[in-house]
């Protein structure tokens, strides 16, 4: 029987259905040329990680004053919605990576302070590629179809909420098993999710980071090429970031703030409505503003929101940062990566979401 893999989290946290493996590092301009090329899919790819700049780390601590509580609530009012839609029996399926902090918190917020017990998983989706099927199969095997909980962070454009459920379109197909295809984030920008606790674009403090706020775990990879059929998708894992890890901090300190809302507000936490439609013509707006206005040929390379927006900035090639505001607490660590890439920033007033991040086409 093989050790179930949790990265740096516990068994008590989250499972990860990942496949541990060496990934030869892609420097960035390597990447984005090949992807932009169409010669290898991002999923292919990977580019090592380093720890965070000493100069860069303290923007997460101001991130995690700034925003706990709100995130806190937030955490609570998705609890309370997953238990209203799955009476019978609910189960954690957290879309790595972003997802992963996420579900950890949830998975404790439901036995902390709503008595129930939820299994927690962590598994792929990848834009083009599908949702993990092997994974999926895994978690099938000992919990129903109808109590899976897709847990992600945010929403940007949808894309990742219509990949799921084209993905699980094609598992009905495959497999004969029906899955509902519903999205679960703390924030719905675009419209997209079924369930979300808000749709304002604010500073979720893990976006800050990469492996060391989630468990050391790499984004997914997939290289249809290399792998067994029985393979999940992979990741490389940072053990040499031990030292460095916050993962747990973030857990404990969002989970003791949890706590003091609950006590605050137990029987009077908000659960918000939102017009989808209304969320969805912004996104599409916004997305015909920026093409026609900087000539952007795919939205692929247009990144809304601060989620995206800042892994932009961490991960690819970025053209141009817009800004609604010059000077705000939330988009700080963006300005100080803009800034340390020479990253040109524009700043538009009327910008539906507090920061776009663009994606450099390469010639």
């Amino acid at each position: 029987m093989t050790i179930p893999f949790t990265g740096s989290y516990s068994l008590d946290d989250v499972q990860f259905l990942l496949k541990p493996m060496a990934m030869q590092d892609t420097p960035v301009h390597i990447k984005e040329a090949l992807i932009q090329s169409g010669k290898k899919h991002y999923s292919q790819m990977l580019t090592h990680e380093s720890l965070p700049p000493e100069h860069y780390l303290p923007l997460f601590y101001q991130a995690m004053d700034l925003n706990q509580q709100r995130m806190a609530g937030h955490l609570l009012v998705l609890a309370e919605r997953i238990l209203a839609t799955r009476p019978h029996g609910i189960t954690l399926v957290s879309l790595a990576r972003a997802g992963t902090p996420v579900g950890v918190l949830l998975k404790h917020v439901l036995k902390r302070h709503f008595n129930t017990e939820a299994g927690h998983y962590s598994i792929s989706i990848l834009r083009d590629v599908g949702i993990d099927q092997n994974a999926l199969r895994r978690i099938l095997q000992n919990h129903a179809p109808e109590s899976l909980v897709f847990v992600d962070g945010w929403t940007g454009k949808g894309v990742i909420a219509r990949q799921l459920a084209a993905s699980l379109q094609a598992f009905a197909v495959t497999d004969g098993v029906t899955i509902p295809a519903e999205l679960y984030v703390l924030t719905d920008l675009s419209g997209s999710a079924a369930v979300a606790a808000a749709s304002e674009d604010y500073l979720i403090p893990s976006c800050i980071l990469n492996a060391t706020v989630s468990g050391l775990v790499s984004r997914s990879v997939y290289d249809p090429n290399t792998a067994a059929p029985a393979d999940f998708h992979g990741c490389v894992y940072y053990r040499q970031f031990e030292q460095h890890d916050l993962s747990r901090y973030f857990i404990d300190t969002m989970l003791a703030c949890v706590d003091h809302a609950w006590q605050e507000c137990a029987s009077d936490f908000e659960i918000g409505t939102h017009d989808r439609l209304q969320l969805q013509s912004v996104s599409q707006s916004l997305l015909s503003w920026i093409s026609e206005r900087y000539g952007v040929k795919q939205h692929n390379y247009i990144k809304p929101g601060i989620g995206e927006a800042t892994r932009v900035l961490l991960r690819r090639e970025a053209q141009v940062l817009l800004l609604q505001d010059s000077d705000c607490e939330a988009t700080r660590h963006l300005r100080w990566l803009a800034e340390s890439r020479s990253i040109p920033i524009d700043i538009v007033t009327d910008l539906p979401y507090r920061a776009v991040a663009l994606i450099r086409e390469m010639q």
